[in-house]
Order: C-alpha cells, then structure tokens, then sequence
C-alpha cells in the first residue's frame, strides 16, 4: 500500500551531507587528540610524572652555613663561631588543632602583609594556645627552658607558618645540664629534639660592637631586595657594620636536608635521604689593629672620661686610608643579637627610652660642630684666596665686634698680636672670626669650598652603612633649609613670624628663616654654628694636611680569604682625590699645630708635656664646641703624627666632656701611647680653654 504524500521525507541536500559529514570529521579529530594525548601522558611520560610526584613528596630544610671568621690586620681573632644546642618540637608529634590554627594565623598574616604600606592595619594576634593538653605540655618543658608557654606557642606558630614541615625552634643556646635532663626524660617531653646551630661568638666581648654590626633571620622584606636574590627563607644574613657590608663573602651556602612528606605534608618517618652540606663562609681580614682598638675603646670609657660621657675615636693611615680603630662610647654586648632580643632590650639600644643608644656609631654617624679643630681648614682658604698670608698679624684684645656683634676667646682671654701660626697655636677666636668675616665679603664660600675639598659635608665613603655626610652652612644650604622650614610650616599653619624654638615645639623648627650672613660665615671659620661633622670627616681632613693633600678613602675591609686562611681576593677601593695646596701654606698650618702640641703656650702641650717630640711629634688641635646651658660643651681632639714608616691621624670627641684638652686630647694621646709603645702616664688633662 502506497504512503500518505503528507508522511513522505524529504531527502538529506548535498550541502547538509557535506555538513554532517564534516562535523563528523572533526568530532573524530577531538576525540583522537583526546585518546593519544592519554596515551602520551600514560605511556610515554609515565615514568617522568611518577618521578616528579615522588619528588612533590620530598621537602628541602636548609642547614644553616657557618658565617665567615673576621680577623684584624694580623690575624687576630674578632669574630668566630661557635657550635650551640637548639631545642625543637617535631611538628608531626604536634596536635591537628595547633597546625590548623598556624595554617589559619599564617593565611590572615599574609593578606595583610600583601596590603599596601600604611594601609596594612593592626598586626594580627596570634591565637591562644587551642588545648589544655597541649598547654599543660608547653609549660611543662617552658618551667625546664625559662619560657612561658605562650612564647612558645607563638615560636612554635611562627615556625609551622614559614616551613609547616621543619622542626620549630623553641630555644638557642641551652646549657648542657638542660639537654641532659631532656634527654633523660623522652616521655615527658615528647616531640621535642635536640640540634645544633652556630652563633657568633665575640672573643673580644664588646670590642668594635658598633663597627662588625651583626647578624639574623633574613625578612621576608629583605628577600626581595637585589642584594639577597636566591637567598632561601631562614638564611642568616648581615642585617648591619661589617656583617651587612660583605655578607656575601661571610654568609656561606647553606646545605639541604631532604624530608620525604605524605599527601598531608607531614614527614615520613625512617626514611632516610641524602643531604647536601653546607658550605662555610669566607674569611674577612680587616685593617683594624685588635690592641689599638682595645685600648682606645678603654681609654674612651675609662678615667679620662670621669663622666662616661657618649663620644667616639677614629684612627687610621693617612698614607692609604686604612682605618686602625674606630669605636664608640657607650657599647654592648654584640652576642644579644645571637639570641631572642626582647623589645625593651632593642629599644634601649637604639636610645628609645631617652638613653645613650649604645646602637649608634657615633664616629660615621654623629653629627656635631667640629669647633677649634676647624680652623686650619680655615687658614688653608684664607691663604688660598689672599685674605692673609703667614705674616699677616692680628690684634687679639679678648673681645671683638663681629658682624654687629661682641664676640670672644674663651674665658675672654687676650692673646695680643698673633700671626697665623701663633693663632693655631693658642686657638684665637678673634683671628678666626676675622677671617671668616673677611673671606665672606671678598671671596664668597672660599671657606666651604677648602671644607669640601677635604672631605667635610659628604660622605667618605667608608665601607660601613649608616654614614652621614655633614653639613657646611652656606647661602645655598641655608635657602634649602628656609624652603623645607616654610613647607613644614606651611603644613602645620604656623606663622612664619613664629620664632624657631616656638616652631620646633610645634614640630618644625628646622630654620630661623633668615638668610645666611656675614656673622654665619665667622662662626663657620671657628668650627661653630650650624657645622656639623664626625669624627671620622675630620679624621680624613686632618690626614689631607699630613699627606700632603691626598684625600684619602676610610676602608676597614682588606682582604677575602678562604676559610682556612688563603687569599682570594684584595678589596680594591676608590683611588684617593688630590687637592693642590701650596707647600708655604701647609708648611705655616702645620707648624701651629706641631706648637700647639708641643709647647707651654699651646691648647694641648700640657696634655703632651712628657711625649717624645723629638722621635713622634705630635699635630693636633683642640676643640670645645659650645652648647647653650645646661648641657656641657663638647669635647674634641685631632691630631696626626708623621713618623715616615706608621704615621697616624687619630680624631676623638666627647659629648659634654668640656674643654677639648680636659678630656678629648688625654684620651688620643694613650691611643697614640698605644700605637708608638709610650709611657701611658704622660697623658694628662690640660687646662687649656680650646
């Protein structure tokens, strides 16, 4: 029977065929990609993946490299290692609830630490300790160790957050008698290790603390800085002095111990792979004279120094820059930072309870008016351009109008016609006030630019951080300073009529906002006003005039050795500038210094009336620089001594010490006594004003 035309179907078009056809096609295209990129995964690179599986089951635990020795320039010890016993915890004996509450602390910690500066809120707080039993175990090994259980909770936190598979550090440096009684009682104390480590370790107590620095933990800030690429997590590095400056050469490579781990991240015990050892750290050989630094640094904190007084010394080699000794007073114990440093103890150090911050290194750091020590800086300008001559005589009365202004010698002292060299000599105010008055209205900043030349109002480069680079006032320094005191003043709405001791209670105060005068410049030739230089600055200044005009730069790093003690390589440093000075001037400088020494009459000769002269002959110039009352002023010596085979420049300051040659000149002349094998007794405090 024939079908209704109305259920007939059309037939398929050629086009739709073709259609089908090649969809088909590509369907069986996908599905053959699909089937042989299994069988390349399965077959072919079957064992490559199984092998990198196992591999994601292994985690590496770095082995902490000894630091390199530091030794001085004769191979006397400064900084060694040695070997200290860590107490741990096993993470993996250590309950779900303390991992899950690290995991949890440690993922709040670091969004907030992905957070923009000033926008990263409160610190997060660690949560308390998540069971009784596993409080009660805390304090039972804290009553052994001297912690309280949340501290070592929060180690304990810490450490699982930064490696979740590594043993947690509870305590460093245990005494013997307690690992002993840990080992001797496994079952009350379980999950908890016993390990070594290496600290630093001073033989010199707290010689040179400010200048070797010291060394910890790298930050997770840190390790994005270039300085520490490729550096892993837990790497102890240089954090600053010595340590940080060539903590490449002194860190070592690290080693690796590789813990195989389940799919939960613990460690699979009894399963034992092979580690990498570490690899020590070179040693550095420094220029510093051990027994130079060690009686310098108690000559500065000892008798001669009645009130303890902060202050700091420079010694070094005019000849090439090497530094000798460089210390400041008061120190600390460099081994605190070998161990947890609690907040109270860092904020004593860096002088945040209004102490003395024994942190600070008052030699490339402290910033002071140089005062009398100046002033052959200010004769070398004033015979550059003209203004006086050797010859040149001036009447000191005591007391002279400068700038609209009565100024005088200390103690109004009059010293009657003086030339050059006698005004050096006896520290005569009023020759310099002169100068500076003069070289002002006929030579400009002649006095600023010799300043310059010699090292002052720059950094000199010494291989430590920290330096500060000084300031000699001049027109330009002072417009700056108006400027930056008329934003601030601007900001805080204060009147620019306010007067600066009113403006610095407000937070401002940088500037009276008046320009800089005729009177500044005076000020400046005597090493006063709004100078500010180290000890250091004026160490490499007053090295110039003894070398001849070579300004040198300071250096304390000589050589990288091998752990064992070969060279590997000199520290090349920068070639040192030359000034040209003419031989007449620097004869006519140095012969005042050489009397101000050596005399009755000069500001230090009582300081050096029982030196040899004759075989050492001592330059040197006092200093006092004045502070309004009731803070003392200041103390500062710095001479040089020319012996053709170990000349010297040695710098010294105390803060409120007084007179230059009350204090400052005793202490550099035992540091020279030191250097030159002199009887010690001969150093006396003078009475010298200047």
């Amino acid at each position: 029977m024939m079908e209704p035309v109305s259920d007939r179907r059309p037939p398929i078009t050629p086009q739709l065929a073709l259609r089908v056809a090649i969809l088909g096609a590509v369907a069986l295209g996908l599905f053959a990609i699909v089937f042989f990129r299994l069988w390349y995964l399965q077959v072919l690179s079957g064992d490559q993946y199984l092998a990198e599986a196992n591999s994601n089951r292994v985690r590496t635990i770095p082995i902490q490299a000894p630091r390199g020795k530091i030794v001085d320039r004769n191979g006397k010890l400064i900084v060694v290692n040695k070997r200290a016993a860590v107490i741990e915890i096993d993470p993996s004996k250590l309950p779900q609830a303390e991992r899950d509450l690290a995991a949890a602390w440690g993922q709040r910690a670091g969004k907030r630490e992905a957070r923009p500066e000033g926008h990263k809120g409160e610190p997060v707080p660690i949560p308390p300790i998540p069971t009784a039993a596993l409080r009660e175990r805390y304090a039972g090994l804290g009553r052994v160790l001297d912690l309280q259980p949340n501290t070592i909770h929060r180690r304990v936190v810490r450490s699982l957050v930064l490696l979740p598979y590594a043993s947690a550090r509870v305590k460093t440096d245990v005494p013997a008698a307690v690992l002993s009684y840990i080992r001797e009682r496994p079952e009350r104390f379980p999950g908890v290790d016993v390990d070594q480590t290496f600290l630093r370790d001073y033989p010199g107590g707290r010689l040179a603390a400010q200048i070797l620095g010291y060394a910890r933990e790298v930050s997770p800030a840190e390790l994005k800085e270039k300085r520490f690429r490729g550096v892993g997590r837990g790497t102890i590095v240089g954090k600053d002095g010595l340590e940080r400056t060539y903590d490449k050469y002194l860190r070592g490579q690290d080693g690796a111990r590789r813990v195989q781990v389940d799919a939960n991240g613990r460690p699979v015990v009894n399963k034992l792979l092979k580690d990498t050892r570490p690899v020590s750290g070179q040693r550095l050989r420094l220029s510093l004279d051990r027994g130079l630094e060690r009686s310098a640094q108690a000559a500065i904190a000892g008798p001669l120094n009645p009130g303890s007084n902060p202050g700091a010394f420079v010694a070094l080699d005019p000849r090439n820059g090497e530094v000798l000794a460089i210390g400041s007073h008061p120190t600390f114990d460099p081994a605190i930072f070998t161990k947890v440093l609690t907040d109270a103890r860092y904020k004593a150090l860096v002088g945040a309870d209004g102490g003395p911050a024994p942190l600070t290194n008052r030699a490339i750091s402290g910033a002071y008016p140089s005062a009398s020590t100046f002033k052959p800086i200010s004769a070398l300008a004033g015979l550059d351009k003209g203004i006086v001559t050797p010859q040149t005589i001036v009447n000191d009365t005591g007391c002279a109008m400068i700038a609209d202004k009565e100024r005088c010698n200390a103690k109004e002292e009059a010293y009657g016609p003086v030339d050059l060299t006698r005004a050096i000599q006896v520290s005569s105010d009023i020759y310099f006030y002169r100068l500076g008055l003069s070289t002002f209205l006929r030579s400009g900043e002649a006095i600023q630019s010799w300043a310059r030349k010699l090292g002052l109002d720059h950094r000199t480069g010494i291989d430590l951080p920290g330096e500060f680079g000084g300031v000699i006032p001049g027109k330009k320094w002072r417009t700056d300073i108006n400027a930056a005191e008329r934003d601030c003043r601007k900001k805080k709405k204060i009147s620019t009529t306010t007067d600066v001791f009113r403006a610095a209670s407000q937070g401002c105060g940088l500037s009276d906002l008046r320009a800089f005068s005729e009177g500044d410049n005076a000020s400046l030739a005597t090493g006063q006003g709004d100078v500010q230089a180290t000890p250091l600055q004026m160490a490499v200044a007053y090295g110039a005039i003894a070398n001849g005009g070579k300004v040198v730069t300071p250096h304390l790093g000589l050589e990288i050795e091998s752990p064992s003690g070969e060279l590997v390589q000199r520290i090349e440093r920068d070639p040192a500038r030359t000034v040209d000075i003419d031989e007449g001037h620097l004869r006519a400088v140095r012969e005042g210094l050489r009397l101000a020494a050596s005399t009755p009459e000069g500001t230090s000769g009582a300081v050096f009336a029982g030196w040899d002269h004759a075989r050492y002959p001592i330059y040197g110039k006092t200093g006092t620089a004045e502070h309004p009352p009731p803070t003392r002023d200041q103390s500062w010596y710095v001479a040089y001594v020319p012996d053709p085979k170990r000349p010297i420049v040695v710098a010294v300051t105390v803060e409120e010490g007084g007179f230059g040659a009350a204090v400052a000149a005793p202490i550099a002349c035992r540091i020279l006594a030191k250097y030159y094998r002199q009887d010690t007794s001969s150093c006396t405090a003078g009475t010298a004003p200047q």
